[in-house]
Protein backbone atom coordinates (compact mmCIF):
# COMPACT_ATOMS: atom_id res chain seq x y z
CA UNK A 1 0.00 0.00 0.00
CA UNK A 2 0.84 3.13 -0.09
CA UNK A 3 1.02 6.22 2.69
CA UNK A 4 2.68 9.49 4.00
CA UNK A 5 5.25 8.24 5.93
CA UNK A 6 7.71 11.17 7.90
CA UNK A 7 11.16 10.07 8.25
CA UNK A 8 14.63 11.48 7.54
CA UNK A 9 14.19 14.60 9.00
CA UNK A 10 12.01 17.41 11.60
CA UNK A 11 8.98 18.89 10.01
CA UNK A 12 7.56 18.91 6.93
CA UNK A 13 10.11 18.31 5.05
CA UNK A 14 10.38 14.18 6.59
CA UNK A 15 7.02 13.79 4.50
CA UNK A 16 6.94 11.59 2.04
CA UNK A 17 3.97 9.61 -0.12
CA UNK A 18 5.48 6.17 -0.88
CA UNK A 19 5.09 2.33 -0.37
CA UNK A 20 4.63 1.03 2.93
CA UNK A 21 4.08 -2.48 4.69
CA UNK A 22 0.62 -3.70 4.06
CA UNK A 23 -0.21 -6.21 7.11
CA UNK A 24 -2.85 -8.73 8.23
CA UNK A 25 -5.29 -8.01 11.06
CA UNK A 26 -3.95 -10.18 14.16
CA UNK A 27 -6.09 -11.68 16.78
CA UNK A 28 -8.95 -8.88 18.12
CA UNK A 29 -8.14 -6.39 15.13
CA UNK A 30 -9.40 -5.24 11.81
CA UNK A 31 -8.05 -4.16 8.80
CA UNK A 32 -9.87 -0.64 7.37
CA UNK A 33 -9.78 0.35 3.89
CA UNK A 34 -9.25 4.26 4.26
CA UNK A 35 -11.48 6.79 2.15
CA UNK A 36 -11.04 9.71 4.16
CA UNK A 37 -8.83 11.06 6.86
CA UNK A 38 -8.02 14.00 8.72
CA UNK A 39 -4.91 16.19 9.87
CA UNK A 40 -4.44 18.22 13.31
CA UNK A 41 -2.13 20.42 15.15
CA UNK A 42 -0.93 17.30 16.77
CA UNK A 43 0.74 15.46 13.71
CA UNK A 44 2.51 18.97 13.38
CA UNK A 45 3.83 18.56 16.90
CA UNK A 46 5.26 15.13 16.43
CA UNK A 47 6.97 16.22 12.75
CA UNK A 48 8.97 19.16 14.45
CA UNK A 49 10.00 16.77 17.41
CA UNK A 50 11.00 14.13 15.53
CA UNK A 51 14.48 13.68 13.82
CA UNK A 52 16.76 11.51 11.57
CA UNK A 53 17.41 8.92 13.98
CA UNK A 54 13.08 7.89 14.91
CA UNK A 55 11.67 5.25 12.61
CA UNK A 56 9.63 5.77 10.18
CA UNK A 57 5.92 6.73 11.09
CA UNK A 58 3.15 7.08 9.29
CA UNK A 59 0.45 10.19 10.67
CA UNK A 60 -2.82 10.94 11.28
CA UNK A 61 -4.94 10.37 13.94
CA UNK A 62 -8.51 10.40 12.10
CA UNK A 63 -10.51 8.50 9.31
CA UNK A 64 -12.82 6.76 8.29
CA UNK A 65 -13.30 3.67 5.97
CA UNK A 66 -14.38 -0.03 5.39
CA UNK A 67 -13.70 -3.15 7.16
CA UNK A 68 -11.51 -4.59 4.83
CA UNK A 69 -10.18 -7.99 6.78
CA UNK A 70 -10.77 -9.15 10.67
CA UNK A 71 -8.58 -11.12 13.12
CA UNK A 72 -9.50 -14.05 14.49
CA UNK A 73 -12.14 -14.11 17.51
CA UNK A 74 -14.20 -10.59 15.49
CA UNK A 75 -17.45 -11.60 14.99
CA UNK A 76 -19.47 -8.35 15.23
CA UNK A 77 -18.10 -6.33 12.45
CA UNK A 78 -18.76 -7.92 8.76
CA UNK A 79 -16.73 -7.25 5.55
CA UNK A 80 -17.92 -4.22 4.11
CA UNK A 81 -18.94 -2.37 6.96
CA UNK A 82 -18.44 1.27 6.82
CA UNK A 83 -16.79 2.31 10.28
CA UNK A 84 -15.25 5.76 11.80
CA UNK A 85 -12.20 5.23 13.86
CA UNK A 86 -11.79 5.86 17.58
CA UNK A 87 -7.76 7.53 17.75
CA UNK A 88 -7.58 6.61 21.19
CA UNK A 89 -6.12 3.29 22.19
CA UNK A 90 -6.72 1.72 25.30
CA UNK A 91 -8.73 3.78 27.21
CA UNK A 92 -12.26 2.56 27.62
CA UNK A 93 -14.03 4.37 30.36
CA UNK A 94 -13.99 8.00 31.97
CA UNK A 95 -12.00 6.45 34.95
CA UNK A 96 -9.30 5.73 35.51
CA UNK A 97 -7.48 8.28 32.89
CA UNK A 98 -4.83 6.89 31.34
CA UNK A 99 -1.10 8.54 31.85
CA UNK A 100 -0.58 9.32 28.64
CA UNK A 101 -3.44 7.69 26.02
CA UNK A 102 -2.25 5.80 23.06
CA UNK A 103 -2.88 7.57 19.99
CA UNK A 104 -3.33 6.43 16.52
CA UNK A 105 -0.74 8.24 14.71
CA UNK A 106 2.03 8.44 16.98
CA UNK A 107 3.41 6.08 18.59
CA UNK A 108 1.42 3.42 16.59
CA UNK A 109 0.80 4.06 12.63
CA UNK A 110 -1.87 6.54 11.59
CA UNK A 111 -4.55 7.12 8.86
CA UNK A 112 -2.78 8.93 6.09
CA UNK A 113 -2.76 5.95 4.42
CA UNK A 114 -4.46 3.62 2.46
CA UNK A 115 -5.22 1.03 4.96
CA UNK A 116 -5.20 0.80 8.93
CA UNK A 117 -5.09 -1.98 11.69
CA UNK A 118 -6.75 -1.18 14.68
CA UNK A 119 -8.33 -2.67 18.19
CA UNK A 120 -11.78 -4.20 16.58
CA UNK A 121 -13.78 -2.31 19.40
CA UNK A 122 -12.29 1.08 17.91
CA UNK A 123 -14.26 0.78 15.00
CA UNK A 124 -17.83 2.74 15.23
CA UNK A 125 -20.45 2.44 12.65
CA UNK A 126 -20.32 5.34 10.39
CA UNK A 127 -22.90 8.11 10.91
CA UNK A 128 -25.02 7.64 7.19
CA UNK A 129 -25.94 11.10 6.99
CA UNK A 130 -22.02 12.23 7.27
CA UNK A 131 -20.02 11.92 3.90
CA UNK A 132 -16.55 10.14 3.87
CA UNK A 133 -14.26 13.54 4.13
CA UNK A 134 -17.04 14.34 6.75
CA UNK A 135 -16.46 11.24 8.68
CA UNK A 136 -12.75 11.14 7.67
CA UNK A 137 -12.20 14.58 9.78
CA UNK A 138 -14.50 13.55 12.93
CA UNK A 139 -12.63 11.67 15.05
CA UNK A 140 -10.24 13.51 17.46
CA UNK A 141 -11.77 17.18 17.17
CA UNK A 142 -15.20 15.96 17.83
CA UNK A 143 -14.03 13.60 20.95
CA UNK A 144 -11.43 16.40 22.23
CA UNK A 145 -14.68 18.82 22.03
CA UNK A 146 -17.34 16.73 23.33
CA UNK A 147 -15.17 15.53 26.72
CA UNK A 148 -14.12 19.59 27.32
CA UNK A 149 -17.77 20.79 27.00
CA UNK A 150 -19.99 18.06 28.75
CA UNK A 151 -17.43 15.74 30.79
CA UNK A 152 -15.10 18.53 31.78
CA UNK A 153 -17.20 21.50 31.42
CA UNK A 154 -19.91 20.04 32.48
CA UNK A 155 -22.10 22.67 29.88
CA UNK A 156 -25.77 22.99 30.97
CA UNK A 157 -28.86 24.50 29.02
CA UNK A 158 -28.69 28.50 28.85
CA UNK A 159 -25.24 29.05 30.15
CA UNK A 160 -22.89 31.10 28.52
CA UNK A 161 -19.36 29.42 26.33
CA UNK A 162 -16.55 31.55 25.41
CA UNK A 163 -14.61 30.18 22.45
CA UNK A 164 -10.79 31.92 22.08
CA UNK A 165 -9.47 31.85 18.76
CA UNK A 166 -12.10 30.40 17.21
CA UNK A 167 -11.40 28.58 13.54
CA UNK A 168 -9.92 24.96 14.44
CA UNK A 169 -11.36 22.11 14.25
CA UNK A 170 -12.14 21.70 18.46
CA UNK A 171 -13.10 25.07 18.27
CA UNK A 172 -15.88 24.31 15.56
CA UNK A 173 -17.22 21.26 16.98
CA UNK A 174 -17.23 22.95 20.38
CA UNK A 175 -19.33 26.20 18.83
CA UNK A 176 -21.93 23.52 17.06
CA UNK A 177 -22.21 21.17 19.97
CA UNK A 178 -22.94 24.06 22.11
CA UNK A 179 -25.33 25.62 20.12
CA UNK A 180 -26.93 22.63 19.77
CA UNK A 181 -26.73 21.86 23.81
CA UNK A 182 -28.91 25.65 24.24
CA UNK A 183 -25.82 27.34 25.32
CA UNK A 184 -25.42 31.03 24.45
CA UNK A 185 -21.93 30.55 22.44
CA UNK A 186 -19.37 34.06 22.02
CA UNK A 187 -16.00 33.66 20.33
CA UNK A 188 -13.07 35.40 19.74
CA UNK A 189 -11.16 35.91 16.69
CA UNK A 190 -8.12 38.02 14.93
CA UNK A 191 -9.71 37.15 11.51
CA UNK A 192 -13.45 39.29 10.66
CA UNK A 193 -13.82 36.48 8.05
CA UNK A 194 -13.79 33.85 10.98
CA UNK A 195 -15.97 36.19 13.11
CA UNK A 196 -18.49 35.90 10.50
CA UNK A 197 -18.39 32.78 9.74
CA UNK A 198 -19.17 31.86 13.27
CA UNK A 199 -21.84 33.86 13.68
CA UNK A 200 -23.67 32.36 10.53
CA UNK A 201 -22.74 29.03 11.91
CA UNK A 202 -24.54 29.82 15.27
CA UNK A 203 -22.66 32.41 17.49
CA UNK A 204 -24.68 35.17 19.37
CA UNK A 205 -21.37 36.95 19.56
CA UNK A 206 -18.06 37.23 17.70
CA UNK A 207 -15.22 39.70 19.30
CA UNK A 208 -11.68 40.83 18.31
CA UNK A 209 -9.50 38.60 19.77
CA UNK A 210 -7.46 42.19 20.20
CA UNK A 211 -10.05 43.94 22.06
CA UNK A 212 -11.15 44.35 25.88
CA UNK A 213 -13.13 41.49 26.25
CA UNK A 214 -15.31 42.65 29.31
CA UNK A 215 -16.00 45.26 26.92
CA UNK A 216 -17.10 43.78 23.49
CA UNK A 217 -19.52 41.33 25.79
CA UNK A 218 -20.86 44.28 27.35
CA UNK A 219 -19.72 43.15 30.91
CA UNK A 220 -21.89 39.93 30.40
CA UNK A 221 -20.14 37.25 32.38
CA UNK A 222 -19.34 33.62 31.22
CA UNK A 223 -20.24 30.51 32.47
CA UNK A 224 -17.87 28.36 30.49
CA UNK A 225 -14.66 28.81 28.73
CA UNK A 226 -12.75 26.28 26.48
CA UNK A 227 -9.12 27.61 25.68
CA UNK A 228 -6.85 26.07 23.16
CA UNK A 229 -4.08 28.88 23.31
CA UNK A 230 -3.10 29.31 26.46
CA UNK A 231 -0.85 32.24 28.13
CA UNK A 232 -1.84 35.17 25.77
CA UNK A 233 -5.20 34.29 26.71
CA UNK A 234 -5.96 33.34 30.18
CA UNK A 235 -5.42 36.64 31.60
CA UNK A 236 -8.51 37.96 29.59
CA UNK A 237 -10.27 34.47 30.49
CA UNK A 238 -9.98 35.25 33.98
CA UNK A 239 -11.14 38.55 33.79
CA UNK A 240 -14.48 37.53 32.11
CA UNK A 241 -15.03 34.50 33.82
CA UNK A 242 -18.39 34.43 35.90
CA UNK A 243 -18.09 33.43 40.06
CA UNK A 244 -18.01 29.52 40.21
CA UNK A 245 -16.89 29.37 35.72
CA UNK A 246 -14.95 27.04 34.75
CA UNK A 247 -11.87 27.64 32.35
CA UNK A 248 -11.23 24.12 30.27
CA UNK A 249 -7.86 24.24 28.52
CA UNK A 250 -6.98 21.70 25.65
CA UNK A 251 -3.85 23.60 24.31
CA UNK A 252 -1.10 25.70 24.36
CA UNK A 253 -0.64 26.90 21.29
CA UNK A 254 0.82 30.15 22.31
CA UNK A 255 2.92 28.33 24.82
CA UNK A 256 3.17 26.11 27.97
CA UNK A 257 4.25 28.12 30.54
CA UNK A 258 1.43 29.98 32.17
CA UNK A 259 1.62 33.22 34.89
CA UNK A 260 -1.25 34.94 36.30
CA UNK A 261 -2.39 36.31 40.04
CA UNK A 262 -3.29 33.90 41.87
CA UNK A 263 -6.25 36.13 43.83
CA UNK A 264 -7.86 36.29 39.82
CA UNK A 265 -8.20 32.18 40.29
CA UNK A 266 -9.35 31.67 44.22
CA UNK A 267 -11.25 34.86 44.35
CA UNK A 268 -14.08 34.36 41.86
CA UNK A 269 -13.44 30.61 43.33
CA UNK A 270 -13.13 29.78 39.51
CA UNK A 271 -11.90 26.07 38.35
CA UNK A 272 -9.18 26.10 35.93
CA UNK A 273 -8.81 22.39 34.28
CA UNK A 274 -7.37 20.03 31.95
CA UNK A 275 -8.53 17.99 29.34
CA UNK A 276 -7.05 16.18 26.80
CA UNK A 277 -9.28 13.96 23.63
CA UNK A 278 -10.93 11.59 25.77
CA UNK A 279 -12.20 7.81 26.25
CA UNK A 280 -14.45 5.11 24.50
CA UNK A 281 -17.45 5.68 26.42
CA UNK A 282 -17.14 9.59 25.49
CA UNK A 283 -16.57 8.61 21.89
CA UNK A 284 -19.34 6.37 21.69
CA UNK A 285 -22.01 9.40 23.05
CA UNK A 286 -20.27 11.74 21.13
CA UNK A 287 -21.37 9.85 17.85
CA UNK A 288 -25.16 10.16 19.51
CA UNK A 289 -24.97 13.34 20.19
CA UNK A 290 -23.83 14.73 16.97
CA UNK A 291 -26.36 12.24 15.09
CA UNK A 292 -29.02 13.05 17.69
CA UNK A 293 -28.47 17.08 16.46
CA UNK A 294 -27.57 16.04 13.02
CA UNK A 295 -24.27 17.94 13.07
CA UNK A 296 -22.20 17.83 10.22
CA UNK A 297 -18.31 18.81 10.55
CA UNK A 298 -17.17 22.37 8.97
CA UNK A 299 -14.68 20.92 6.56
CA UNK A 300 -12.47 23.88 5.34
CA UNK A 301 -10.56 22.08 2.52
CA UNK A 302 -9.91 18.47 1.67
CA UNK A 303 -6.59 17.49 0.02
CA UNK A 304 -5.16 14.52 -2.20
CA UNK A 305 -3.08 12.04 -0.06
CA UNK A 306 -0.67 13.13 -2.40
CA UNK A 307 -0.70 17.00 -1.40
CA UNK A 308 -0.73 16.36 2.36
CA UNK A 309 2.05 18.66 2.67
CA UNK A 310 0.25 21.30 1.36
CA UNK A 311 -2.37 20.20 3.99
CA UNK A 312 -0.01 20.72 7.22
CA UNK A 313 1.32 24.19 5.26
CA UNK A 314 -2.64 25.61 5.38
CA UNK A 315 -2.55 24.68 9.01
CA UNK A 316 0.58 26.16 10.09
CA UNK A 317 -0.01 28.94 8.36
CA UNK A 318 -3.32 29.71 10.50
CA UNK A 319 -5.58 30.24 7.30
CA UNK A 320 -8.31 27.29 7.82
CA UNK A 321 -11.50 27.91 9.57
CA UNK A 322 -12.51 24.21 10.64
CA UNK A 323 -11.15 20.57 9.67
CA UNK A 324 -8.66 19.58 6.82
CA UNK A 325 -9.53 16.22 5.10
CA UNK A 326 -7.32 14.18 3.35
CA UNK A 327 -9.46 12.11 0.56
CA UNK A 328 -7.51 8.91 0.20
Amino acid sequence: MRAIVHAGSSGLEGLKYQKAADRTPGPGEVKVNLRAAGINHRDLFLMAARTNQDAPLILGSDGAGVIEAVGTGVVDLPIGAKVVINPCIGWDTLQPVPDVPQIVGGPTDGTLAEAILIPAKNAYPKPEYLTWEEAGVLPLAALTAYRALFTRGRLQPGEHVLIPGIGGGVATFALLMAVAAGARVSVTSRSEVKQQRALALGARQAVDSHSNWNESLHGEPVDLILDSIGPSTLGQSLEVIKPGGRIVMFGASSGDRLEFPARSLFFPQASLIGTSMGSSEEFGEMLKYIELHQIRPVLDRVFAVQDTASAFRRMQQGEQFGNIGIRI
